[in-house]
């Protein structure tokens, strides 16, 4: 990921106390300058690092990319927050007003067409996407999230699918401990079911679940990296 800001030099999660200031309540799904993310049925079993995706407004409320020409808002499917990242604000340096500055000055900048608030380049992620297609292959909720990243000019911004789907990977902090076995236990029980059929049964399995990892990382390091446009962000 190409970056203008040193992330080692800057925390990419933010030192303010979470619980205190940024008023996260996984119960009523609100989760203040986040993004979240949520297992897959399915996909997710196959590769845990996968899974589904969105961010949420100042106020928590989450908007995610899951059907074409729509973005939903405060509605993330039958899916719950398993994983959380809290963004710094300071390290979004397409906006040119934190919320502390005069209405006055935020009134000049939007004027000028420039990002004055997280909500106001989300709204930008939003009003673009209404106009695309969902395709879990070259356009997802991962675009959506990169795209917002990239609008808000986080880290430099170049955010992708990949760059944003590793951040959260690495990143991330788990809801609780329930949270982190549901998202793992299926891919744990597929694990040994793998190992058994290897050893009692065939390779047939195991061969067809390395194909489809590669195949499907591989398409999106591609169209990520290598033919830039093919996936979306």
């Amino acid at each position: 990921m190409e970056t203008n800001v040193d992330i080692e030099e800057q925390s990419v999660i933010s030192d303010r106390p979470v619980e205190t200031t940024m008023h996260i309540d996984p119960e009523r799904g609100r989760f203040p300058f986040l993004f979240v993310w949520a297992p897959l049925p399915v996909l997710t079993w196959l590769i845990p690092f996968i899974g589904h995706i969105g961010i949420c407004r100042e106020d928590g409320v989450i908007l995610c990319f899951t059907t074409s020409y729509f973005v939903f808002v405060d509605d993330f499917g039958y899916f719950s927050v398993t994983r959380y990242l809290q963004i710094d604000e300071k390290l979004c340096r397409a906006i040119s007003s934190l919320p502390s500055d005069k209405n006055e000055e935020r009134h000049q900048n939007s004027e000028e067409n420039k990002i004055v608030s997280w909500d106001h380049g989300l709204q930008k992620s939003i009003l673009e996407y209404q106009h695309h297609s969902y395709n879990l292959l070259t356009c997802n909720c991962h675009s959506f999230v990169a795209n917002s990243l990239n609008h808000l000019g986080f880290c430099g911004g170049s955010w992708n699918v990949v760059s944003v789907a590793v951040l959260i990977l690495l990143k991330g902090r788990w809801v609780d401990r329930v949270s982190m076995v549901k998202s793992y236990l299926p891919f744990a029980i597929l694990f040994l079911i793998c190992v058994f059929t290897v050893f009692y049964v065939s390779w047939d399995f195991l061969q067809f679940w390395v194909i489809f990892v590669v195949e499907l990382v591989g398409w999106f390091l591609f169209g990520s990296y290598c033919c830039k446009g093919l996936v979306r962000y």
